[in-house]
């Protein structure tokens, strides 16, 4: 198979290889995208990871600060875990019962860059809105803004992005 250069509209990638003759195949059941939103896919999901985020720890904390229902963010917290991106630590305040709180693993904090991206995006919905956080370098004040590098170091625009299949 060949290199597709495609330049309508509807494309953004520029579709190589066996990915070029998109009819051949589907991508359902093997997505990198797919699998990763199974896993952060829920707004549930997301707030418990951005309040992780911003330091939020213990269950209670996390109910509160994002408004879901205990039921909800029981489940989510447990989903979390189970799929290694937040693991449950021991704590014990004075004359209670031992509980747990709730810290991101390297594997969580690994979803900086998307948690960049959402919140910079989200910035543009109603028209730069004033307000919320936002993050900046600590070094000189900017702020953050989310790049799309190859491995080789080199900012990726989408019309310089090339699709196709991985190889297994």
């Amino acid at each position: 198979m060949g290199h597709v250069d495609l330049h309508s509209q509807d494309a953004v990638f520029t579709r190589a290889g066996e990915f070029a003759d998109r009819d051949a195949f589907t991508a359902a059941g093997w997505c990198a995208m797919e699998r990763s939103l199974e896993v952060v896919g829920t707004r549930s999901a997301m707030m418990l990871v951005r309040e992780a985020f911003y330091g939020g720890r213990r269950f209670d904390d996390l109910v509160r600060r994002t408004g879901l229902a205990e039921t909800v963010a029981s489940k989510r917290l447990r989903q979390l875990v189970a799929d290694g991106l937040m693991e449950r630590s021991p704590y014990r305040e004075p004359g209670a019962r031992t509980r747990y709180e709730y810290v991101l693993t390297e594997r969580g904090r690994a979803l900086f860059p998307l948690l960049v991206a959402l919140m910079r995006w989200g910035r543009t919905i109603q028209g730069d809105a004033h307000g919320g956080v936002e993050l900046a370098h600590a070094d000189c004040g900017a702020l953050l803004v989310p790049a799309v590098r190859c491995e080789a170091g080199h900012d990726v625009p989408i019309e310089e992005t090339e699709a196709r299949l991985a190889s297994s």
